[in-house]
């Protein structure tokens, strides 16, 4: 009897699983009042997947519309679309096989490795070595726990030292389907521990300065990506009054909170939470960067895909106060990262540059007094979207490294 049990558990697990067979991901060209409309009616009326921009109420006229088609809704988007006469490409023709795709790296599904995506138990794991096994640069500390009860941890990379050092806040996996984030943040890590000594940029910076990671910031959502549905997005919060779960934590902080770009409705994926800071990792984070203001001269968070680096406002089209340093760096760091492969990245204040948001982690870092605060948007620009292979992890941390050392060095040499 228990074992027919253990092997229904087991079957209804399997069955949680979410699939993608037929599934296909098109680009969207709105060039129409008329397009966009037609954009936001399908929104409204068949379940879709917005992956860039991330909701209906940020199409606008003459940008691209990358957007999941579940299969059984194909004829009717076929036929909509021709009788538009709205531009359209297909990205991805199969989802399910881009997922199972992803694993092309060779690399053992058995252990931690810099160039596969690691699980969190995995990633949790490494934590705990590499701290461990580099005790005069490396430290682990704990600053709270997720909704479902997992920790919330930062490596503080630096020096150790006996005076107190100004720091650089750096954050990955906001997003949980942003897989390729959280594998940059652990590759920072990496670069840091092995170059430390030889490398001369990256030894000035951890002597003279700190660098706290958080490789990954939403635990749960990552853990449910690998386990349940891939291209889940939000947190795993549950929300007094409605069988939706989840908040976009880069909607939750207070920077003009809920006012645009961000959805009130706790169903949507761009759902601002019920008030500023009501995910519990969201108030955790901006609690410890709020503590430790005095000394946290830049914020750093690395989000995918698109290709772009961005700085405040996203909340405002309104420039920020420190817009051209901002600008002069951004292009600096980008320069850097394309040296490399050729990688071209589109660098400026968010709401211009891609599209406005209210309560991003950046806008309020900035308001808050952070100066040098900025958004990475990884590879791709669609073609692969949030399913980008693992082959090309080792590329894009690479070329990513350049840049990000690039911010550090700049605000290591003008600090405020």
């Amino acid at each position: 009897m228990k074992l027919l049990l253990f092997f229904g558990l087991v079957a209804v697990a399997l069955a949680e699983v979410k699939r993608f067979e037929g599934d296909k991901v098109f680009r969207l060209k709105p060039n129409l009042d008329a397009h966009v409309n037609i954009i936001k009616d399908l929104a409204k009326s068949i379940e879709v997947d917005f992956w860039r921009p991330h909701s209906e109420d940020l199409v606008t006229i003459g940008t691209d519309v990358d957007i999941q088609i579940p299969a059984r809704y194909l004829n009717l988007v076929y036929t909509t679309l021709d009788q538009s006469a709205m531009e359209y490409e297909i990205f991805i023709e199969d989802v399910q096989s881009a997922v199972d795709g992803q694993a092309d790296s060779g690399a053992s599904p058995r252990a931690h490795s810099y160039t596969k995506y690691n699980t969190w138990s995995e990633i949790e794991a490494w934590i705990d070595s590499t701290a461990s096994a580099n005790p005069t640069l490396v430290s682990k500390q704990v600053i709270g726990n997720t909704f479902e009860g997992r920790p919330l941890i930062l490596l503080k990379i630096g020096k150790s030292s006996t005076s107190t050092k100004p720091a650089i806040f750096m954050d990955c996996g906001f997003h949980a389907r942003e897989w390729i984030t959280p594998a940059f943040c652990q590759w920072f890590v990496k670069e840091a521990v092995e170059t430390y000594g030889s490398d001369t940029e990256m030894t000035s910076l951890l002597n003279d300065m700190d660098v706290y990671v958080m490789p990954v910031f939403n635990v749960d959502g990552y853990v449910f990506s690998h386990t349940n549905n891939r291209m889940w997005r939000k947190t795993r919060s549950k929300i007094s009054g409605t069988s939706c779960i989840g908040t976009d934590p880069n909607r939750n902080f207070d920077a003009g909170w809920c006012t645009i770009g961000a959805s009130s409705d706790p169903c949507s994926d761009t759902f601002c939470g019920k008030t500023p800071e009501s995910e519990i990792e969201t108030k955790t984070v901006a609690d410890f960067i709020r503590r430790n203001k005095s000394t946290i001269k830049a914020y750093i968070t690395v989000h995918s895909y698109s290709q772009l680096l961005l700085f405040p406002y996203s909340y405002t089209y309104n420039l920020a106060a420190h817009h051209s340093e901002l600008l002069t760096v951004a292009q600096g760091a980008t320069a850097a990262l394309t040296s490399l492969y050729g990688t071209r990245y589109t660098s400026g204040p968010g709401a211009a540059t891609i599209y406005p948001a209210a309560g991003g982690s950046d806008d309020w870092a900035y308001d808050l007094g952070i100066k040098y605060s900025y958004t990475f948007e990884l590879r791709d620009t669609g073609f692969h979207g949030f399913l980008l292979p693992e082959s090309q992890i080792k590329p894009t941390c690479e070329e990513t490294m350049l840049a990000v050392k690039y911010i550090a060095t700049h605000v290591k040499n003008n600090l405020y």
